[in-house]
């Protein structure tokens, strides 16, 4: 913006103050102070920018130059009205700044919820980026700490979307402590790419990815879908850094019957509870064996044991539930009782 594009209202009064200082002596008074301000937000409000707006001060400032024997009176009237317009301005920006968060964070809730009209939700979208028409995919990332906006780990990750793919309509934000990335469906390659450096930003953290669904609705249940793939990670003990949650779906799928499942685990794994040492040192057998694709050396160095105690372990849960593990027409029930088992947090909770 040049000098002569800033509307001379934002000089008002100012070419009399000086004159009267140049007079007088004095300083400005509270209500001139209060004035220049109150211009400084108004042209803060209006999109003027601030350095336009100095040096046409300092341009009025030489033209209007009043004849006096006290410069210095001068000078400190002109570094008085410059600084309350330029807070009266920066004020006005930061409440703006204030404003805009709001806004954005007020979407995303609106957004991750499904609190809102999906008209007026698709409407406000096209502002962040999005274009709630189309489907879009969500990615969850958690860590060591919560994190914000503001974070560094945040910030970290925005630069890297940024330095890879543009402004590719991404909403990159948080919630509740976690990292979440919005994106179109056709650029999986972003969402992959935001797992990996989420997983690394945060140390080590752990990335999931929700399936691709149309609409203001569809991104709800991607974001539920990513949640609950974290979720189902921590309760199966799951170790993979990056979860999606298409490859997952079996899980819900047992876990819908609750009841059922639990009849499952009781009926199944009930025995085990008459070990010694309790069930838990026998489940955690089974799932080592099934883990390893029930090849025994490879889960008895999982478990720190010789393939010997982990044969007689194996024999000992045949003996109290009367199902062989090492026998296929066995081995899919006591899996799918095992993972029942997992999901309900079976011993250490009661079925």
């Amino acid at each position: 913006m040049t000098v002569e594009e800033v509307p001379e209202e934002y000089l008002s009064g100012y070419a009399e103050i000086l004159a009267e200082v140049g007079r007088t002596g004095r300083r400005l008074t509270r209500d001139e102070v209060e004035g220049r301000r109150s211009l400084g937000e108004q042209a803060a409000e209006s999109g003027h920018g601030l350095r336009a707006l100095v040096i046409r001060h300092l341009a009025a400032t030489r033209a209007s130059w009043p004849r006096t024997t006290s410069p210095e009176s001068v000078l400190a009237a002109v570094e008085q009205a410059i600084d309350a317009f330029a807070g009266g301005y920066e004020r006005a920006q930061r409440l703006a700044v204030r404003k805009e968060e709001a806004a954005r964070r007020e979407f995303i809730d609106d957004l991750l919820y499904g609190r809102s009209d999906p008209g007026r939700l698709a409407q406000r979208a096209e502002r962040f980026g999005l274009r709630l028409a189309h489907a879009h995919a969500v990615a969850v990332a958690v860590g060591p700490e919560p994190y914000e906006d503001t974070h560094p780990v945040t910030r970290s990750v925005e630069a890297a979307l940024l330095s890879r793919f543009g402004d590719r309509r991404i909403l990159l934000t948080t919630k509740d402590g976690r990292l979440i990335c919005v994106v179109p469906a056709d650029q999986e390659e972003v969402v992959r790419y935001f797992a990996k450096q989420a997983h690394a930003a945060t140390d080590g953290g752990r990335a999931a990815i929700g399936r691709p669904h149309p609409g203001a609705g569809g991104v709800v249940r991607s974001y539920e879908e990513a949640l609950n793939a974290l979720d189902l990670a921590e309760r199966m003990g799951l170790d993979e850094p990056v979860l999606h949650a298409a490859d997952l779906l079996v899980f819900p799928v047992l876990a819908r019957d609750r009841e059922a499942m639990a009849d499952l685990v009781h009926s199944a794994l009930g025995p085990l509870q008459q070990a010694r040492g309790g069930a838990q040192p026998l489940l955690d057998t089974l799932h080592a064996y099934f883990d390893a694709g029930c090849v025994a050396a490879q889960a008895a160095r999982a478990l720190r044991l010789s393939v010997r105690a982990l044969t007689y372990r194996l024999e000992r849960i045949h003996r109290l539930t009367g199902s062989d593990p090492t026998d296929p027409q066995h081995r899919y029930m006591l899996q799918t009782a095992a993972i029942g088992a997992r999901l309900l947090d079976w011993p250490a909770k009661e079925l």
